[in-house]
């Protein structure tokens, strides 16, 4: 699997710190829904990688050269297939300058390290072109589309499978 991520982030374990930080984010609407639970509140529920044992296995950090925090991503384990799920940082969002797509590129090769005979996937909700777009950059092509069960209740997703950048024109 060739993939370009040539920015200098390297994929590190998910600690606590970045997980209060991860909390801070503020995303602008309509992205909003994206904003994590205050941590004390994560904490409180064991929501996600607050939970200790979810987070050492599902979740890492992605950070620049200077160590600061980037993104994050989630390899969520279904069988035979890594699911990724994914965040980058809000002021490093919506720029145009493949930023986004280089990141979605070095978490793909970071999932085929960890599995490299699974298929790679994500879903992403209809309505969210300019991540559609950049995931299609990255080697994403949509293979369903389905309703599901949000926090504020049914919504359509599509599926998006990674075949290679060099599948996509």
């Amino acid at each position: 699997m060739t993939v370009n991520a040539s920015l200098p982030w390297r994929v590190l374990p998910l600690n606590e710190a970045n997980c209060q930080e991860l909390c801070t984010w503020k995303y602008s609407p309509p992205y909003d829904l994206y904003n994590w639970s205050p941590w004390e509140t994560m904490l409180h529920e064991q929501a996600e990688f607050a939970d200790p044992q979810i987070r050492a296995e599902q979740y890492r950090a992605v950070v620049d050269e200077n160590g600061i925090l980037s993104g994050f991503v989630q390899f969520f384990p279904i069988v035979g297939v890594t699911r990724l799920g994914l965040g980058l940082r809000p002021d490093l969002c919506g720029k145009g300058n493949g930023i986004g797509t280089q990141f979605v590129q070095l978490l793909v090769q970071e999932a085929g390290r960890r599995a490299p005979l699974q298929e790679i996937d994500l879903e992403v909700l209809v309505w969210n072109e300019r991540a559609i777009r950049t995931y299609e950059r990255a080697g994403f092509t949509i293979t369903d589309t389905y309703e599901k069960l949000t926090p504020t209740g049914m919504a359509a997703f599509h599926c998006m499978v990674y075949y290679g950048p060099n599948l996509i024109s």
